[in-house]
């Protein structure tokens, strides 16, 4: 059963040239969403993957209606497959019930697995050249040791309160003790 899944991204827009494209291919049902492809929740496309029963195929109009990202387009079609559904986008010409649609989308999650890699690698170049400047990442710190000395003397020395020591500071008492409790 060919089990169709068109979206468009606002309320605006239209899904009549996709449902047209959907019911010409033979699709029996056909689920919809208006919404965002960056939303993780996507009513239509849940109820469509969940009405699919072993081998129905799910039809897209065009890849960039089902997948958020390639990675994400990747993951949802190898759920499919593992679960022995197909997948069909009809202006791709992608078919993984044929052996040529496999071929292209297994080119697509290489390329895609390439792409992770080669950012995860340039970001961690990126991150060491940083620190071999002298460059650290993250949040600042909100006390340096010279306060937290000082936090220490008003509060062993002077009697202050805790919460007298956060005010001067500027910091809430949970900085503040998890400061103390480090030792920094």
């Amino acid at each position: 059963m060919l089990i169709g899944y068109a979206r468009v991204s606002t309320y605006e827009q239209n899904l009549d040239m996709q449902l047209d494209a959907l019911q010409k291919e033979g699709c029996e049902k056909i689920f919809t969403d208006k919404a965002s492809g960056t939303k993780d929740d996507r009513r239509g496309l849940a109820e469509a993957i969940e009405f699919l029963r072993e081998g129905d195929t799910l039809v897209v109009w065009k890849l960039d209606r089902l997948g958020r990202s390639l990675r994400h387009l990747i993951e949802v079609v190898n759920d499919l497959h593992k679960r022995g559904r197909l997948f069909k986008s009809l202006q791709e010409n992608i078919d993984t019930a044929s052996s040529g649609g496999k071929l292209i989308f297994h080119v697509f999650g290489a390329l895609a697995e390439f792409e992770r890699d080669v950012i995860r690698e340039r970001t961690l170049a990126g991150l060491q050249a940083a620190r071999d400047r002298g460059r650290v990442g993250g949040r600042p710190r909100s006390l340096d040791e010279k306060q937290v000395a000082i936090a220490r003397s008003l509060l062993e020395q002077n009697g202050h309160s805790i919460g007298e020591v956060c005010r001067a500071l500027g910091v809430s008492r949970s900085t503040l003790y998890r400061y103390l409790e480090k030792g920094t």
